[in-house]
């Protein structure tokens, strides 16, 4: 790659990071293109070499927060052998995502502008991993009676999609803490009576990704009695 191309990387990327603080912190109508280009530390013909627009600078916005999300999630489905733990775990992959990661916070208030029509969804993107994990625990067998009757899918999607909005004011939604409760109450419903005590609401622990032991950091496991 030449030293001109490898620059003008560097310059789309630059221009990105700082259109999702902007965008994090304004809404759409007021994030301006000069402010993008100041923050980037790039000139604003720079910025209009690379963007025709201020709509697509917050389609290149959305879809690296979409990117980031699905390499989360990903990444979170290769440890447990489980599709409701591996859901459990993209659970607390997605907060730590919003928690951490400016871009896709910049994504997640894009995609709730009324003014910005979104190209690439966030919460779109996890409502179809959501589904999908629970087409494959149903499959697997992993689901309890109850909530193979009712539409625990929908529960789970407006739920975690619930924690998103809220944590982005207050942090506290997004911790561990927050989401290992709420898969306290809803795992010894939602999980087959054989698989329930050995799911962690936690997260995978450590040592646990490959069967291994568990280890002086693994988390505690489900009770089947919790918030039944």
């Amino acid at each position: 790659m030449s030293t001109k191309q490898d620059r003008a990387i560097r310059t789309r990327d630059a221009l990105i990071e700082a259109a999702a603080r902007v965008f994090e912190a304004s809404d759409y109508t007021e994030s301006r293109l000069d402010v993008i280009s100041r923050a980037a530390g790039v000139s604003r013909g720079a910025l209009s070499f690379h963007f025709a627009g201020k709509a697509e600078v917050a389609e290149a916005v959305e879809e690296l927060a979409v990117a980031a999300l699905t390499a989360a999630v990903e990444t979170a489905c290769r440890k447990p052998d489980s599709a409701l733990q591996a859901l459990v775990d993209s659970t607390h992959a997605l907060a730590r995502l919003v928690r951490d990661d400016h871009v896709v916070r910049g994504g997640l208030r894009l995609n709730c502008d009324a003014a910005h029509r979104s190209c690439a969804s966030l919460r779109l993107s996890w409502e179809r991993r959501v589904r999908a994990l629970m087409t494959r625990a149903a499959a697997a067998g992993e689901l309890s009676a109850h909530a193979a009757r009712h539409p625990t899918a929908d529960v789970i999607v407006a739920a975690t999609a619930g924690y998103q909005v809220l944590g982005v004011r207050e942090e506290a939604w997004l911790s561990s803490a927050a989401l290992t409760g709420f898969w306290d109450c809803l795992l010894p419903r939602l999980a087959h009576p054989d698989l329930v005590a050995r799911l962690y609401p936690g997260g995978t622990p450590p040592g646990r990704e490959e069967g291994g032991p568990d280890g002086a950091g693994a988390g505690p496991r489900i009770s089947p009695a919790s918030c039944a």
